[in-house]
């Protein structure tokens, strides 16, 4: 049984999962309320088995995780110990690996670092984007949670893997090399960067990265690879336009920016870019 669903934003903002469980009769609270002194006491009155937490991004206090009868249970779009902190789906991309997973932990005082009860992995495809990686990890996420439901329901041991932390990376929130685009990178890199930024419709955590054209800063939303060489050609450099893309000279081969995003406004980038431009980081 349920007893509370706890969501929303730091604004306070309903969420759509707060307006369903409104819908179902469910007692809901604010999600900030995890980091509130009276979270444990709220705990321990409803005598909470379980407290499961999916994607959110607030801390809960050392004290709760330790009231639920069962335990505390983290949802996490990412393999740990490999991928642990925030925007791990990002992370992943723009490190080029082609395998990813998601992964339920039990939750103690370090973030992400608890004993692991049910991961999955899966592919990660040339074309995949920052969404569509976490809602892979959605997907194959929800089923590890029932997992842990039907575990405990019959009241049957939840496997408790101890993580290996010297194999940890804790990544943080912010993007790498601080948003922008470094046009002397491998071509590959530089797509992947664009397409781990890429969430659309939905706003990116990492907003989308940046270069330079003289004053104006531009935001590369769409690029993918050519395979074709630059023979030389200086890094940053603007090529032909190309079905409304534009090329640009990275350290080894043309990339093609599909789509460019100047003063808040998404276009094709062959409108933006013009041949012979120098992008800067």
């Amino acid at each position: 049984m349920v007893e509370a669903v706890l969501s929303g934003d730091a604004s306070g903002t309903p969420s759509p999962l707060a307006r369903a469980a409104e819908r179902l009769g469910l007692e809901v609270h604010r999600a900030g309320l995890v980091r509130e002194d009276r979270f444990a006491t709220f705990l321990e009155t409803k005598e909470i088995d379980l407290l499961l937490n999916v994607h959110s991004l607030f801390v809960i206090r050392p004290d709760a995780l330790c009231a639920p009868t069962i335990g505390s249970f983290n949802l996490h779009p990412g393999p740990l110990p490999r991928y642990a902190g925030l925007n791990a789906p990002s992370w992943a991309i723009y490190h080029g690996e082609h395998r990813h997973g998601t992964t339920v932990h039990w939750m103690s005082d370090a973030i992400d670092a608890g004993p692991i009860a049910y991961q999955a992995m899966f592919d990660i495809t040339p074309e995949d984007t920052g969404l569509a990686v976490a809602m892979k990890c959605v997907r194959l996420g929800i089923p590890l949670i029932a997992k842990v439901v039907e575990a405990a329901s019959d009241r049957q041991a939840i496997p408790r893997i101890e993580q290996r932390l010297d194999e940890r990376t804790y990544f943080p929130p912010g993007p790498p090399q601080g948003g922008r685009v470094e046009w002397a990178a491998p071509a590959r890199r530089i797509v992947d960067f664009v397409r781990a930024a890429d969430y659309l419709p939905f706003a990116s955590p990492w907003g989308h990265p940046r270069t330079s054209m003289g004053t104006q800063e531009v935001e590369m939303t769409k690029a993918s690879s050519t395979g074709e060489p630059t023979n030389g050609m200086r890094p940053g450099t603007v090529g032909e336009i190309r079905g409304g893309g534009a090329l640009v000279a990275a350290a080894d081969e043309w990339v093609l920016i599909e789509r460019a995003r100047s003063a808040r406004t998404a276009s094709p980038a062959g409108e933006i870019l013009s041949p012979g431009m120098r992008l800067g980081t």
